[in-house]
């Protein structure tokens, strides 16, 4: 069990991952937005990040690159849907900004489920 903070401007997107992880026997910190992400990452001290790429104000990217900068340790996953070459394309430059790891959606709750415990137990 971890607090994982979700940073989705899609509310009902947001309650999926919300409902999947919650059933996985994890705390849930819900954001709307990279400005409220960040916020709610310095209150809360969550054991992982999972962000989408593509929000209003604050960009994923952005917000990636400030949680790396507040901490190193703490695993990123970045998500993007937006079709296949442009979400992938969001994703890889994700990578490069600071996220561990990334998922293109839509996605299967239990590939969500398998990538937080796999990302949990190596410590990252």
């Amino acid at each position: 069990m971890a607090k994982i903070l979700i940073i989705e401007d899609d509310p009902g997107f947001r309650k999926m991952i919300d409902l999947t992880l919650t059933r996985a026997n994890h705390v849930v910190i819900l954001a709307k937005d990279g400005v409220e992400g960040l916020e709610r990452f310095k209150a809360e001290k969550p054991a992982l990040v999972i962000s989408d790429i593509v929000m209003p104000g604050k960009q994923g990217t952005e917000t990636i690159l400030e949680i790396r900068a507040m901490s190193q340790d703490v695993p990123i996953v970045a998500m993007s849907g937006g079709g296949m070459n442009v979400g992938r394309q969001y994703l890889d430059a994700a990578r490069k900004l600071g996220a561990d790891e990334i998922i293109l959606k839509p996605f299967r709750p239990s590939e969500l489920v398998d990538l937080v415990s796999r990302l949990l137990l190596a410590g990252k």
